[in-house]
């Protein structure tokens, strides 16, 4: 375990670093890594998949709070829509975790290179959805918010490239959905690490130091790289062109969906 804290630190500084400068949760460059990883490690190939992913989502818990308090503070964050969303997001989140723990690792590879390229592609081409007039009802937005915690939990993502479209389509401002996915994606984080926890409970072949499907010394090496290089990444994105580095962060993503796709199979 001790032998591959520089991988974690690496990759928690990677996704740091490209999370305060992008606005975008790491979990989705995470995954395919951390399945390389705890391949090389010989964990069992039959829950590699599954701990990559609850692994991932459990770090959003912690890089998500500090996104949230200074969008908070910024006045970025309209509380009243996220707690419309949440029960659809917690229901879609924690059901889908528990689904993920039920599939085989190829059907989830495959799932989450979808999700990926998906994207992957929505952030190459950086696309505007038009504006319509006004949000949904409190059903409405906890549905929207069941299928984006559902999507999230299978892609290890706080939801944000879900959930601001969704908003900005409504027409709300691009701030103020930004803050409002933030603050979505940590009751959303939440319910995905407590059912990729009870998915794999009491399953065979699991390694030490995990709880459920979340490797706890993972978790806890990239967290303390990740939120060290936020800052990092949020100081260098007001002196780079974003639309340039989302495009290069998306051909990462295609790259590094594509490898483990093809390792996976």
């Amino acid at each position: 375990m001790v032998e591959w804290w520089w991988a974690y630190l690496a990759l928690g500084a990677f996704v740091g670093f490209f999370g305060g400068l992008l606005g975008i949760g790491g979990g989705s460059a995470m995954v395919p890594v951390l399945a390389l990883i705890f391949s090389a490690k010989d964990f069992a190939s039959v829950h590699v998949v599954h701990l990559a992913l609850g692994t991932a989502i459990a770090t959003i818990l912690f890089t998500s709070a500090s996104s949230v308090r200074s969008h908070h503070q910024r006045k970025a964050v309209n509380w009243s829509v996220m707690l419309r969303m949440m029960p659809g997001v917690v229901a879609g989140t924690f059901g889908g975790a528990l689904l993920a723990g039920y599939l085989d690792a190829r059907v989830l590879t495959v799932a989450f290179t979808v999700l990926i390229y998906g994207m992957a592609t929505q952030m190459l081409f950086d696309r505007n959805p038009a504006s319509v007039s006004g949000l949904p009802g409190p059903a409405t937005l906890s549905a929207a918010g069941g299928v984006i915690g559902f999507l999230a939990s299978l892609s290890a993502t706080a939801g944000a490239s879900l959930t601001v479209p969704f908003l900005v389509k409504r027409g709300r401002g691009v701030h103020e959905a930004i803050g409002t996915a933030a603050a979505v994606g940590w009751p959303l984080a939440l319910a995905g690490t407590l059912g990729y926890i009870a998915g794999g409970a009491g399953k065979p072949g699991l390694p030490d130091w995990s709880a459920g499907y979340v490797y706890l010394p993972a978790l806890a090496w990239i967290v303390a790289a990740s939120m060290a290089m936020a800052p990092v990444g949020a100081h260098v994105a007001h002196r780079t062109p974003g639309k340039t580095l989302k495009r290069v962060f998306a051909v990462v993503l295609f790259l590094l969906a594509t490898i483990m796709l093809l390792r996976f199979l």
